[in-house]
């Protein structure tokens, strides 16, 4: 893998992680906005919203450090898959936040983003498919 690929692959795991450990400290902050959102059959919505922040918080921290990125970002995609859930839980059942229902076409952009957040996620953490 050449240097500047390095480069970009490091410069990517700091920006995801970062942002990252900033969406997970506003789960704690601002935890009404994400409530609605949360499956109504897990039950407690704060509970769920106060795991996945501290959860993403974590998950940042280890896209970050060299050390743990490997894992880090292989964990990191596997939470997306798992949290899209909510977003899902929020466009099959119209479910506003702040106000405000997603069109059709912002529920597939975000679908989109979060496919793309999992390939980002892979790459960082160089995961690659055993070929037996």
């Amino acid at each position: 893998m050449s240097n500047a690929t390095e480069k970009v692959r490091q410069i990517s795991a700091i920006g995801f992680g970062v942002a990252f450990v900033w969406i997970g400290i506003q789960h704690f902050t601002n935890v009404g906005f994400f409530v609605p959102i949360v499956p109504e059959i897990l039950g407690a919505p704060e509970f769920w919203v106060y795991v996945s922040g501290a959860a993403e918080i974590l998950l940042g921290m280890s896209m970050i450090h060299p050390r743990t990125r490997p894992r880090g970002g292989i964990a990191t995609a596997a939470f997306l898959v798992v949290v899209y859930w909510a977003n899902l839980n929020m466009w099959v059942n119209d479910i506003p936040i702040d106000g405000t229902t997603f069109s059709t076409p912002a529920h597939i952009a975000r679908a989109t983003a979060q496919i793309g957040m999992i390939g980002l996620a892979l790459w960082i953490s160089e995961w690659k498919i055993k070929k037996e």
